[in-house]
C-alpha cells in the first residue's frame, strides 16, 4: 500500500490546486485510515442552512471539505474539533468565520470575513490569551485546502492509539536523528508567525510531526511504530 500511495509526491501536487488536495485526502484515508465513502460528508442542504443562519456565503474550498469528509471524526476531530455546519460561528469581534477549535480551547481557526469571497482563502488562527486585548487573528496557512490536508494528517496522529505515540521527553539528539533518518515533507512553513514551528517527516511506514522539540508519530503497522520508538530516545507516552 505504501508503494501505491506516495505521501511526498501527493503533497507536491497539493501545491498546484485544491483538487489535488482532495485527491490527497482520499488517497491518504485509503492507505492510512479507512477509505472515504458516500455519506462521509455533509450535504449541500446542510451547508445552505449554515449560510442562511450566518448570513454569509462559505468559501468554495470550505464547502468542498465539508461535503467530502465533514462527518469523518477520525479524519477531523480526534484531537481538535472541526465544527459541524450548525456550529459554525462568527467570532465576537465580527472578524472571522470560525470552523475549527483546539480541543482545550487554546485557539480557534477561521477565515476572515473579508476573505469569504475567495474560493480557497488563507486560514487564520486566534490564540486564547488571558489578555483579551492582545488577541489577534494571525496567519496560519496560505490556503484553506492546504490546511484541510494538514488537519487530516494531524488528526491521524491521534488514532488509533495502538498505532500512534507521543515523545514527550525527547533526547537532545532526537531532532538530528529524525532529520537524518526520515524524509522532510514539503509543507510550507507554518504557522506564518509566532506559535513556534511545525515540520513533517516520513519514515518507513511512519509519519512524524516535529513541533518545538516534541514528536508525534503515526505508523501504518505496530512493527513500524516499535522501530521508531527504538530509534528515538526519550519518554514515549504509550511505549
Amino acid at each position: 500500500m505504501t508503494q501505491m500511495f506516495d505521501v511526498r509526491d501527493g503533497l507536491e501536487h497539493v501545491r498546484a490546486d485544491r483538487e489535488a488536495a482532495w485527491r490527497f485526502v482520499r488517497d491518504f484515508a485509503h492507505a492510512w485510515m479507512e477509505p472515504l465513502i458516500d455519506g462521509d460528508g455533509f450535504t449541500v442542504e446542510d451547508l445552505a442552512a449554515a449560510e442562511e443562519r450566518l448570513g454569509v456565503s462559505l468559501p468554495t474550498a470550505l464547502g468542498e471539505m465539508y461535503r467530502l469528509l465533514g462527518r469523518r471524526r477520525d479524519l477531523t476531530s480526534n484531537h481538535d474539533q472541526l465544527l459541524h455546519p450548525d456550529q459554525l460561528y462568527i467570532d465576537a469581534r465580527g472578524e472571522a468565520l470560525v470552523f475549527r477549535e483546539e480541543n482545550q480551547g487554546a485557539c480557534s481557526w477561521g477565515v476572515l470575513l473579508k476573505d469569504l469571497d475567495q474560493a480557497d482563502p488563507e486560514v487564520h488562527v486566534m490564540p486564547d490569551l488571558a489578555d483579551r486585548q492582545a488577541q489577534r487573528w494571525e496567519p496560519w496557512m496560505e490556503r484553506l485546502s492546504w490546511m484541510a490536508v494538514e488537519m487530516v494528517l494531524a488528526e491521524s496522529l491521534h488514532a488509533p492509539q495502538h498505532l500512534s505515540d507521543f515523545l514527550y521527553e525527547p533526547d537532545p539528539a532526537c531532532t538530528r536523528i529524525v532529520e537524518e533518518s526520515c524524509e522532510r515533507l514539503p509543507f510550507p512553513a507554518y504557522p506564518a508567525r509566532g506559535f513556534g514551528g511545525t515540520r513533517w517527516f516520513l519514515g518507513a511506514d511512519v509519519l512524524l510531526r516535529d513541533e518545538e522539540g516534541c514528536v508525534f508519530v503515526r505508523a501504518r503497522t505496530e512493527e513500524a511504530l516499535e522501530a521508531v520508538r527504538s530509534l528515538l530516545p526519550g519518554g514515549w507516552l504509550n511505549g
